[in-house]
């Protein structure tokens, strides 16, 4: 069933997400310090994290709350979201992503530009730089936030009201261990949108590849080893 309203939801809720998240980074390296500390590391966790859950709350009930090409892709390989709908979700959830880079270059074009308006900048010096180790870390990263979306949304019987929390409690997770190998994208949109709009392309690719690899192992393991295992022996 194709649902516009529930492109709407995704373009929305994207935004939320690609305009607090990197709007965070630029407070915390630029406006509120000189590069990334500790304190600043927590910060971008906890706005990833709180957008993510407050989005899910706001628009779980829509559209399934996606925010995310990764999720999106590894929800239409395992069939819980018709192709049509989920190429929708993936342009609506683009849209929104470069409308909330724009808005962040609009409000904060000069610090916003020393970050490259939240744009991941690649592997670190942590990683040697290395594109390989990035894809890695990217693929983990991704694969238990949708390991987490789908045992805690999708599941049957996951707990009631729990997702938004469980889900944003995760992308907090992902981000402080993340933001300092690779910025901790495990979303295309999230890297796509201040990338378009600063011009910095970087190690981009490994942006799409890592999330959308981890994304789809994660959807068909956890699809069909618990989600369908579990809903055929309750209907039995």
């Amino acid at each position: 069933m194709v649902n516009p309203r529930a492109w709407l939801a995704e373009g929305i809720a994207t935004f939320a997400l690609v305009f607090f998240g990197p709007l965070s980074v630029t407070m915390a390296a630029v406006l509120f310090g000189t590069g990334l500390t500790l304190d600043g590391i927590i910060m971008i966790s906890l706005a990833h994290g709180a957008a993510i859950g407050l989005m899910i709350y706001a628009f779980g009930h829509i559209s399934g709350a996606h925010i995310n090409p990764a999720v999106t892709i590894a929800m239409m390989v395992t069939k819980n979201i018709n192709i049509k709908d989920g190429a929708a979700y993936i342009g609506s959830q683009i849209i929104g992503a470069i409308v909330a880079a724009a808005a962040h270059k609009a409000i904060l074009p000069v610090a916003g530009a020393k970050v490259n308006f939240g744009t991941q900048g690649g592997p670190s010096e942590l990683l040697n730089h290395s594109a390989a180790s990035g894809v890695a870390v990217e693929m983990i990263l991704t694969f238990f936030l949708v390991t987490t979306i789908f045992m805690a949304a999708v599941h049957r019987k996951a707990a009631a009201g729990m997702a938004g929390i469980a889900i944003g409690g995760m992308i907090f997770l992902i981000h402080l261990v993340g933001v300092p190998l690779t910025g901790a994208s495990v979303n295309p949109a999230r890297t796509l949108g201040p990338a378009i709009i600063s011009g910095y392309w970087d190690f981009h690719w490994i942006y799409w590849v890592g999330p959308i690899v981890g994304a789809v192992i994660a959807g068909l393991i956890m699809q069909y080893v618990y989600v369908k295992k579990d809903a055929k022996e309750a209907t039995a």
